[in-house]
């Protein structure tokens, strides 16, 4: 029987997830089908018992629902434990394993770039959900620095009293004349025209600017990165694909191959 695999979310219609699992299953042999679920804001339990028992055997949790669904597993990683967030369910049995694989699909991505983190400074804009979802894969990456800067400083200071310190809280006015060599944009607000208040100088020579956000065409963030003179810019895309394939691993223990569906997509956009 095919397994049944499925992305979770309000809303969900545009989730590119099914597509990639699907190429993922073809190119690795896999026997699987994965939908999508448009879950009730309050209803998010009821949807995961639901498709748990029609035989389900593991979601992708995306908005609003990652922290319910860090409450809901009965066992967490520590990644997921760290950042209090899940995207990916997996069932056995009466156990509901919960992970989270954003960070290491962006750390991923950003070495596919041809970047090294480890040794490099970087900086990372907002002190959300998003933020601290990648915090503990960056810090694994071992970087010079890691600095969280925010509009609300105390948002970025939360952030740093949780992860032990090793989290620099900054705000805008600090960052004259500090260069940093990756640029991480985890808000949402370049899509909407607006920019953080980030001096050109926040970009060495070099440096990489990544949106973590994709489909919109280019941000008013990455357009400001061009004109600072960064040398490289990057949408999210390349993560969405990275952090599926770390679920898919989670799920059938075969990590598949994500150039060539990171390329379909490119070309489908």
């Amino acid at each position: 029987m095919t397994d049944r695999y499925a992305v979770i979310g309000n809303p969900i219609a545009h989730s590119k997830s099914p597509e990639i699992h699907a190429a993922f299953a073809r190119a690795t042999g896999e026997d699987l089908e994965y939908t999508r679920i448009l879950a009730p804001l309050d209803g998010f339990a009821a949807a995961v018992a639901a498709f748990r028992a029609a035989g389900g055997r593991g979601l992708n949790v995306t908005l609003p629902f990652k922290g319910e669904a860090c409450r809901l597993a009965t066992d967490l990683s520590d990644r997921a434990r760290a950042v209090e967030a899940v995207n990916t369910l997996r069932f056995e049995g009466t156990r509901m394993l919960g992970d989270t694989t954003d960070g290491v699909g962006l750390v991923r991505d950003i070495g596919a770039l041809g970047v090294a983190i480890e040794g490099r400074r970087v900086l990372l804009v907002g002190a959300g959900g998003a933020s601290r979802s990648v915090i503990p894969a960056l810090l694994d990456a071992r970087p010079a620095a890691l600095v969280v800067v925010n509009r609300t400083l105390e948002r970025a200071t939360e952030l740093e009293r949780q992860f032990g310190g090793q989290v620099e809280a900054a705000g805008f006015g600090t960052l004259a004349r500090r260069p940093f060599d990756v640029v991480i944009n985890a808000t949402s607000a370049g899509h909407a025209g607006e920019l953080p208040p980030l001096p050109r100088s926040t970009f060495a020579t070099g440096a990489l600017a990544y949106d973590m956000t994709y489909g919109k065409g280019a941000t008013a963030f990455l357009a400001l990165a061009r004109e600072s003179g960064a040398a490289r810019v990057a949408d999210g895309l390349g993560m969405l694909v990275e952090q599926a394939a770390e679920s898919f691993f989670i799920w059938r223990g075969v990590r598949p191959d994500t150039a060539p569906v990171l390329a379909m997509l490119r070309a489908a956009a």
